[in-house]
């Protein structure tokens, strides 16, 4: 059997997702866990000889502290599930939080696995796989991605699942205001909690917005994934995401943002989802990082038959150029790049991720000037939402 790299990194992709509960008990190799969006985000291995699949997924990433390596319990140490390990006082409600946050796991989240024979060099084979893998499908190793805002309704189905009561439920209340509280101390201007696909819009007094969009294939009407952020006049920003469903059974952009089939399963159609951005974004300054997303936004209302959005689009990779003249033929002015230069922190090939450094991008470039930024010229897009 071949066990090099490329094949096992081939054969997590190509894995059903299961539940952690079933990992097996008895065997040894590579396993990815899985988020509650159906996206395969970290890549880990039993490395040590005394640990098994189960051992290891179901029991350390899942029921674990919030620490590096149990990645389950620290990417969903949020809202309602959120704990502060470390202070005493509120330990019998962080107790039930986290009660909540393993069960939350065990309902939502899964994994999958590659077993080996205990032989081979597996802590080997785990950097070999993590070498070749696509950013999206490691974005958890190395703390790379922020934690969860609170998969709200998600949650309120675990709780039901649970049966629990108002003792339960008085403490994780307190454990989301201490968690909301705990954020804006640790950051005054950032979003404290993500809103979820099934959200309204927001509405707010915003200074402008940046959009991002990824796409099921090279069609850039195939959308399946919008992010907005939200830019107040204070300089803070919200962001809002939404999966769509494009109806489509090509998915061959899967292997750049991992959305699949699987994650828009029961999400809105663009027709059903752009009447409300249209509406949220009539004659505001709306920013893209290349002009992917503006047409891919067109393709999709001439796919569907709706006017054009009235949006005044802007561009911030022109803001990029004139703010960073130094990046041009030393990295350019991608996200990638920008994301090294600037010292940001975002998953690419997530629209909301994206869609949030476009906006970090032109706030950063109006700090330098002191004054806010009118570059709106039009650049060539590319397919599959690269930039």
């Amino acid at each position: 059997m071949d066990h090099s790299a490329k094949v096992i990194l081939d054969e997590l992709l190509d894995a059903k997702p299961r539940p952690t509960a079933e990992a097996p008990r008895d065997s040894r190799g590579l396993y990815g866990l899985v988020d509650h969006n159906g996206i395969l985000r970290y890549i880990g291995s039993t490395s040590s000889a005394n640990e098994t699949f189960y051992k290891r997924i179901h029991q350390r990433h899942r029921t674990g502290s919030e620490s590096t390596s149990h990645y389950f319990s620290r990417m969903y140490n949020t809202g309602r599930m959120w704990r502060d390990r470390d202070d005493k006082l509120t330990a019998a409600d962080g107790s039930i939080a986290k009660e909540l946050r393993n069960a939350f796991v065990a309902d939502h989240c899964s994994a999958v696995w590659v077993t080996l024979p205990d032989y081979l060099d597996i802590a080997g084979l785990e950097r070999a796989v993590l070498s070749l893998a696509p950013p999206n499908v490691i974005a958890w190793n190395g703390r790379a991605m922020e934690i969860y805002g609170e998969p709200t309704d998600l949650v309120d189905a675990t709780i039901r699942r649970l049966g629990w009561g108002t003792r339960e439920l008085d403490a994780i209340e307190r454990q989301r205001l201490r968690y909301v509280s705990s954020r804006i101390i640790a950051s005054p201007s950032a979003p404290l909690i993500k809103p979820q696909a099934t959200k309204p819009f927001l509405i707010d007094d915003f200074r402008f917005f940046a959009l991002d969009v990824e796409t099921a294939n090279a069609d850039r009407s195939s959308i399946c994934q919008i992010g907005i952020a939200c830019v107040r006049p204070d300089n803070s920003i919200e962001t809002w995401m939404t999966y769509v469903d494009p109806k489509t059974s090509d998915w061959s952009c899967s292997k750049i943002h991992g959305i699949t089939a699987r994650t828009v399963a029961g999400a809105p159609s663009f027709s059903e989802v752009y009447p409300h951005l249209l509406k949220a974004l009539a004659d505001k300054i709306v920013y893209q990082h290349s002009g992917f997303d503006q047409s891919a936004i067109a393709s999709a209302c001439a796919r569907n038959a709706l006017s054009l959005p009235t949006w005044e689009w802007r561009d911030s990779v022109l803001v990029a150029r004139l703010a960073w003249p130094e990046l041009k033929g030393n990295g350019g002015h991608g996200l990638s790049s920008l994301k090294q230069h600037l010292g940001l922190r975002f998953t690419h090939h997530d629209a909301e991720e994206d869609a949030r450094a476009s906006a970090e991008i032109v706030l950063r470039a109006e700090s330098r000037s002191s004054r806010p930024v009118t570059i709106d010229l039009p650049v060539r897009p590319s397919p599959c939402g690269f930039r």
